[in-house]
């Protein structure tokens, strides 16, 4: 697959991602919840941490929120140019369509979440008990860097208690699937799973041809 090729699968990806979450940031609440199906629901929420709402500061104590988002969105900017590079890196190279695919969706994947993280603070108002605005005559809810993540996918699929006859797990309440994400999170696993599923076609090395059997027989001659 061509680097031209991965970059509109990106732009894509991106677009989706993007129009979603400005959608659902100006025309949802924090917390309001539209039911599409028993087992599908918009559900609007910030995400101000890494996967699940975990922040740094959860971890290291002597980092404050601030600090520790600041930190966190920095990073993403160096990993996923980092992954910018391994994509352009295999895409020279030639590498199989299914390797440049998954990277390209991680890559798409990661960079949407950052947009949110470094730009929305100051492009939108906050949404606790209001629906935000675009670009606020007082300035928006955070500083550049510090925005958060905008989520409303939640599979509220199935919840009960468990039989008593199941070991360990027996009679408690389970929920599943409880995390709220977004098609850019979708995309980071997505592509995450095809490397995992596919590890052995991804990583193939398409450069390296067999030696057809009538040109091995002529050498021997």
């Amino acid at each position: 697959m061509s680097l031209k090729k991965a970059s509109i699968i990106i732009i894509l990806i991106l677009l989706i991602d993007q129009i979603s979450k400005i959608y659902i940031k100006t025309h949802f609440q924090l917390a309001e919840t539209v039911e599409v199906f028993t087992w599908f629901k918009i559900h609007f929420i910030e995400n101000d941490g890494m996967a699940w709402g975990t922040k740094l500061s959860d971890f290291f104590t002597f980092i404050s929120d601030k600090s520790a988002k600041l930190f966190l969105t920095l990073f993403r900017i160096v990993a996923v140019t980092g992954i910018g590079f391994w994509l352009v890196d295999v895409t020279k190279k030639k590498k199989s369509k299914i390797l440049v695919f998954a990277i390209a969706i991680i890559f798409a994947g990661a960079l949407g979440n950052i947009l949110d993280s470094v730009f929305y603070g100051v492009l939108f108002s906050g949404s606790n008990m209001q629906i935000a605005t675009f670009l606020p005559e007082g300035g928006g809810y955070a500083e550049v860097f510090h925005g958060k993540v905008v989520d409303m996918l939640y599979f509220p699929i199935w919840s009960g208690v468990l039989p008593e006859w199941l070991p360990v797990i027996g009679g408690k309440y389970v929920s599943f699937f409880d995390p709220v994400f977004n098609v850019a999170d979708v995309a980071i696993s997505t592509g995450i799973g095809i490397l995992i599923v596919f590890n052995k076609k991804a990583f193939k090395d398409s450069s390296k041809t067999e030696t057809p059997y009538s040109e091995l027989h002529n050498n021997q001659a």
